[in-house]
């Protein structure tokens, strides 16, 4: 067998009726009847239905393909035909494949879960076999709309005229709001590198350079408890431009956010973001990121209660 694969396992069409392709991918389930076994192969592009019978391959490899376990890495080489009761559920369902060669390139040992399985997995578990959890559908589906978003990010800075420019991840410790990671220094023993908890610092340098506009994926790093909104690495799309006013800023933003909802959703959001000052966001919200889909605003209630003598 060569060592390539001719298409991904979501790529084959009617069109490809009639060739000879080599596949390669993790075994996703398996159905034996006999001397016709059944196989969904599956890799990040999607899935193939190939077939293994003993009209069309050698005794041997069917017996070697109904061995198998689930996720067991191979590549088969084999022909593609029109699928009989065709899957409307998958963009591959309109074709099978035929296999005579069969190589396996790793077996799977049992399981401490299954794949396609239950969701109700302990966050434990899921971490200890993380290369297992990322092989689930929806977590596969998170890392291509990640990837999605973050090309929308870089393209649309792009186009504004922004530089993409990476800072120090060693500095120097500098005061901000948490606590910083620190690394000791081997060539300096007893002086510490920190991780930065923001590039603020490098940012501000790079306008008195002269870059004017810049933008970064940035790594942050802060040493402090948990909160919904934080953990202790981050990433943050990190911005600064010089020669601008706020609503300057605030236009990108908008810009910037429509642009990768589009992208990331296929749908648009067509309409002006709702601008508020700050001031009056804490008179009515007592917050400077209020959520207004609730309609709770803080009442000033001090005519009123001024002269109470409740203490």
């Amino acid at each position: 067998m060569t060592y390539y694969r001719t298409h991904n396992l979501g790529e084959l069409r009617a069109s490809n009726i009639g060739e000879t392709v080599t596949l390669s991918g993790w075994v996703d389930t398996k159905r034996d009847l006999g001397g016709l076994t059944f196989i969904d192969l599956r890799d990040r592009e999607g899935k193939t239905q190939i077939i293994f019978h003993t009209d069309v391959a050698e005794v041997a490899v069917v017996e070697r393909a109904q061995k198998l376990k689930n996720e067991s890495v191979i590549k088969v080489v084999g022909v593609v035909r029109e699928r009989q009761s065709k899957n409307a559920n998958i963009p591959t369902g309109d074709i099978e494949v035929f296999v005579t060669e069969l190589e396996v390139l790793n077996n799977c040992d049992v399981l401490p879960f299954q794949i396609s399985g239950d969701d109700n997995l302990s966050e434990n578990i899921r971490l200890k076999y993380r290369y297992l959890d990322l092989r689930r559908n929806h977590m596969a589906r998170n890392l291509k709309m990640r990837h999605k978003m973050i090309m929308s990010i870089r393209n649309y800075m792009d186009e504004k005229g922004f530089l993409d420019v990476d800072t120090p991840i060693l500095t120097k410790s500098t005061p901000e709001g948490a606590r910083d990671f620190l690394v000791p220094s081997r060539t300096n023993p007893g002086d510490f590198y920190a991780l930065p908890q923001s590039p603020q610092l490098f940012k501000q340098l790079l306008m008195i350079s002269g870059v004017e506009k810049y933008f970064q994926i940035a790594k942050c790093f802060r040493d402090e408890d948990l909160r919904a909104d934080r953990q202790p690495e981050f990433t943050q799309l990190d911005i600064e431009m010089s020669f601008i006013e706020q609503k300057d800023i605030m236009n990108e933003i908008e810009g910037l956010a429509k642009r990768v909802f589009k992208n990331v959703t296929e749908e648009s959001a067509e309409y002006d973001f709702p601008r508020m000052p700050y001031a009056e966001a804490m008179e009515r919200f007592g917050s400077d990121k209020p959520d207004t889909r609730f309609g709770v605003e803080l009442k000033d209630l001090t005519d009123i209660m001024a002269t109470c003598g409740f203490k």
